[in-house]
């Protein structure tokens, strides 16, 4: 006899422990969510989303938000990145977009155009649904 629960419980750590792999000449348009980490060489438009890690390799672009508890990004994001623990920026790293997470991993060399929000580690990390900033008041000089 076979114990059905514990074949269940070794498939699911598996498949957390798995790495989805896209590779350098791959494209894909849509979204992307996994259970496992995910590791991008490639092209992808659309949002990527996984329970574990993100890796972007130096050779990929994407065109679309990122979200993750952990993300090493060597590649090039056009969006925003949420992370709800970890994010490192490698020297190749180019974001053109928002960051938020809770720590942040910077090396010489990795570009960055937007705002960054840090947050604690009680907090949980959500988009922005604010259509437009608040002007903020203009000082006069005397």
């Amino acid at each position: 006899m076979f114990n059905n629960k514990t074949e269940e419980k070794k498939s699911v750590a598996d498949m957390v422990s798995s790495t989805n792999v896209i590779s350098r000449e791959t494209k894909i348009t849509g979204d992307i969510s996994a259970a496992g980490n995910i590791r991008i060489e490639g092209q992808l438009e659309g949002l990527v989303e996984s329970k574990t890690k993100i890796v972007v390799g130096d050779s990929a672009l994407i065109k679309g938000n990122i979200t993750a508890p952990e993300a090493e990004i060597s590649g090039k994001i056009d969006g925003e990145v949420f992370c709800s623990g970890t994010l490192y920026l490698t020297k190749t790293a180019i974001i053109n977009g928002n960051i938020t997470t809770q720590k942040l991993i910077v090396e010489n060399g990795a570009v960055f155009n937007g705002k960054c929000q840090m947050v604690s580690k009680g907090m949980v990390v959500s988009k922005n649904t604010d259509a437009e900033e608040k002007p903020q008041k203009q000082l006069q000089s005397v």
